[in-house]
């Protein structure tokens, strides 16, 4: 959360008088400043939006060339990056080979989140991915646990279980099918079926990728001191190698199936949408920032929990997504879950401090390491 900065005003003149502030004045100042605050938020609210909704517009329809849609995705991206630097509105440090070193195996977790992530995207409703993308959350908590010293609140299991049980809602169709066919061994699954099982698995990669990627950022990020747009930088400039070669040498670059994935009918409006979804990944990028600087990282985590109520709904709107009771429970599940989660990492001792001695769940060997500092802080006290 950001510091809060706190002005003292100093009365110089001979008098005791008490200047109170303008009435109209206050006004004025809290509705900039709620300007200030909204304008970032709707930003990456809409951002996010529109690049799940024009990601999901291009790989639907059989469009086998993902790693040519993330290579332009990226390139676009560091498009944006040069015109913003140029004209003054964001500044990140110049590339240098040394740092590039140290940050690229980072890169090549972050490929794999985005691969996986649209591959999952590309057979899965929207709603289902939303829904699912909790679960890195989850992967990600355990995983600072395990890594970092860092502790599961009693408020943030309660928001795990609720995120798993959303997933279930949501794929339970699915699951009871799978279920079914392990003790019906002549079951043969219908080609929507094997394709739903299929985004699973890509989901289920996307979780762990993602988390992986994260968690690892995090532990190497200090070698390089990487600030905000450094980080967007040299992940989508180190990123187009990665995309674009496996682009050339896996993916079918002969006219029959160019033709294909851009039908003529439809050839400019998807080179667009893939334009506008790298576009959209910046606005993202560069939102996430200003949200932040502008308003807290508190209400930054509450708005992206807050933002996948609408991107859920995107599905059912664009795409045509079935509304049914269980989406809909699933969907809303998974949103009080976000919310829940975001309240206990805002105030993580709401529940704790109420009982100093509630158990948090910690890994042995970062307790082992909090209990020798603890004492070595201890034998060190006169």
């Amino acid at each position: 959360m950001k510091d809060q900065k706190i002005l003292l005003t100093v009365n110089t003149s001979d008098t005791n008088e008490i200047i109170h502030p303008s009435p109209t004045v206050t006004s004025h100042s809290n509705l900039s400043h709620m300007f200030q605050a909204c304008l970032p938020i709707t930003t990456y609210c809409v951002a996010s939006i529109i690049m799940t909704v024009t990601n999901k517009y291009v790989v639907s329809g059989g469009f086998n060339m993902v790693f040519l849609l993330l290579s332009v995705q990226s390139i676009t991206t560091i498009g944006f990056l040069q015109l913003f630097k140029m004209l003054n509105l964001i500044q990140f440090r110049d590339y240098n080979h040394e740092e590039a070193k140290k940050w690229f195996p980072i890169t090549v977790f972050l490929v794999a989140m985005i691969y996986t992530g649209s591959k999952a995207l590309q057979f899965l409703p929207i709603p289902v991915y939303t829904i699912f993308k909790n679960i890195t959350i989850i992967f990600i908590a355990y995983g600072e646990v395990l890594w970092f010293g860092g502790n599961v609140t009693t408020m943030m299991f309660i928001s795990f279980m609720l995120m798993v049980l959303s997933s279930v809602i949501a794929g339970w169709n699915d699951v009871a099918l799978a279920i079914a066919s392990i003790f019906d061994g002549g079951y043969t699954y219908t080609m929507s079926e094997s394709i739903s099982i299929l985004g699973y698995f890509w989901m289920i990669m996307n979780c762990i990728s993602s988390a992986a990627f994260v968690l690892y950022m995090r532990k190497r990020i200090k070698l390089t001191n990487f600030k905000d747009f450094d980080t967007v930088y040299y992940n989508n400039l180190l990123s187009i190698p990665l995309l674009l070669i496996p682009s050339l040498l896996i993916e079918d670059w002969s006219n029959e199936n160019l033709l294909m994935n851009f039908p003529v009918e439809q050839r400019q409006v998807r080179i667009w949408a893939m334009l506008f979804s790298g576009a959209s990944a910046f606005a993202m990028s560069y939102s996430s920032a200003w949200c932040v600087r502008t308003t807290s990282s508190t209400t930054y985590s509450m708005v992206g929990s807050l933002n996948k109520l609408p991107i859920a709904i995107s599905g059912v709107v664009f795409f045509g997504d079935p509304a049914t009771v269980t989406n809909i429970t699933a969907i809303f599940t998974g949103f009080v879950a976000g919310m829940v989660y975001s309240f206990a990492k805002a105030y993580p001792n709401v529940l704790s401090g109420s009982r100093p001695n509630s158990p948090m769940i910690t890994s042995a060997s970062s307790q082992s390491y909090s209990d020798a500092t603890k004492l070595d802080e201890k034998l060190r006290k006169p």
